[in-house]
């Protein structure tokens, strides 16, 4: 900073340099308060998991929460709308990552293909808590969407705000216009349901399989094979 002040004053004075050095004076102190920030918001969401595990969704309150981290309910609110809100954060880290995997799917792979793929390596990644995923977080979930009617009903619903994003990315996939090709919002709403069913199967005992991915690529994979399936009643009766 010495050395760009020194260098500032050389070739004197012009408009703008108490901005430009001002800039550059508050940089490591905004690094640190973004740092700080960052370090508060993952602090809270651990006491999250942790509280609800303990005690459940519903028993668990905002207070306590914030309580855990040793900060208000007010600064709690300035990170989550919701105790919700502290859930869907790693639901979103889930998407980002199928995201990018669909994305790097071969681009001539079929578009159920790459989805089956690249969603049961994230599921299989969370639930052995490889690439940054916390195993313990998603079996949490898993436990909250059994035993929660609010945490499923708020799953279901932010899986369906993702829609329109799914749709673009199927779409681009295809190489078509999702305004005037209505296959994309199809398969968006089909690995929706897929998902959904998936859980329900699972935690019904309805299949017999210990792990999520194992249902979920089942289920794609019939998707795959295409679920315009025949009559039990041949044709010509």
């Amino acid at each position: 900073m010495n050395e760009l002040l020194a260098g500032a004053s050389k070739v004197g004075y012009h408009p703008g340099m108490e901005a430009t050095t001002a800039v550059q004076a508050c940089t490591p102190t905004a690094g640190r308060r973004e740092r700080k920030k960052q370090r508060t918001r993952e602090a809270l969401v651990d006491s999250a998991f942790q509280l609800f595990a303990e005690k459940g969704f519903e028993a668990t309150t905002v207070e306590e929460i914030a309580d855990a981290v040793d900060v208000s309910s007010r600064t709690f609110f300035r990170y989550f709308a919701s105790k919700e809100d502290v859930l869907h954060t790693f639901q979103e880290e889930q998407f980002a990552a199928m995201q990018e995997a669909f994305t790097a799917r071969p681009a001539d792979e079929p578009v159920i293909t790459a989805i089956r793929h690249a969603a049961v390596d994230v599921i299989r990644a969370c639930e052995d808590g490889a690439f940054g995923f916390d195993p313990e977080r998603f079996g949490c979930i898993k436990q909250l969407m059994e035993s929660s009617p609010t945490v499923f009903g708020s799953s279901l619903e932010h899986g369906q705000k993702k829609h329109a994003e799914m749709t673009r990315l199927v779409a681009e996939r295809m190489g078509v216009d999702p305004t005037t090709d209505l296959r994309p919002h199809v398969v968006a709403t089909a690995v929706n349901s897929v998902f959904h069913t998936a859980f329900e199967l699972l935690s019904s005992g309805t299949v017999k399989a210990d792990r999520f991915s194992e249902v979920l690529s089942e289920l794609l994979a019939l998707a795959e094979e295409g679920i315009n399936y025949p009559a039990a009643v041949p044709a010509d009766r």
